[in-house]
């Protein structure tokens, strides 16, 4: 999977926002309801290396795999960056992300969750 798909990926979860941060933070960030769920480095020398949340029990092993490291500030609450994302199984990096946005959208209250649902089919990949 490249980048382009994977962005396209990311935007077609249901609810989810893509919103470009400019300098200094130079990241493309997906989210559901506010709550991030993976993002893109959009600045050399980092550029299109991809971030997001992955389950306690994964950590390690994922970290412990070439290419796959601790994301920077936020590797502490088990974040994890793929430098290369055309290097990983489509498979794997789509179920990983399947994770990461699950967890964002089970810490969305339920009025927020609703609102979601209730948006037009489609609706995902608002760009903000």
């Amino acid at each position: 999977m490249d980048v382009a798909a994977l962005k396209r990926h990311c935007r077609s979860l249901p609810g989810s926002a893509e919103t470009l941060h400019g300098a200094p933070a130079n990241i493309l960030v997906y989210d559901v309801g506010g709550k991030r769920f993976a993002y893109f480095k959009t600045s050399e020398p980092e550029r299109w290396r991809f971030s997001f949340k992955v389950a306690p029990e994964r950590f390690l092993e994922l970290t412990d795999q070439p290419g796959i490291k601790p994301a920077r500030w936020l590797g502490h609450h088990r974040w994890i960056t793929v430098v290369d994302v055309s290097a990983m199984p489509a498979v794997e990096l789509k179920a990983l992300v399947a994770w990461s946005y699950d967890y964002a959208w089970n810490r969305l209250t339920e009025r927020q969750r609703v609102a979601i649902r209730d948006e037009a089919p489609g609706a995902g990949g608002r760009v903000r």
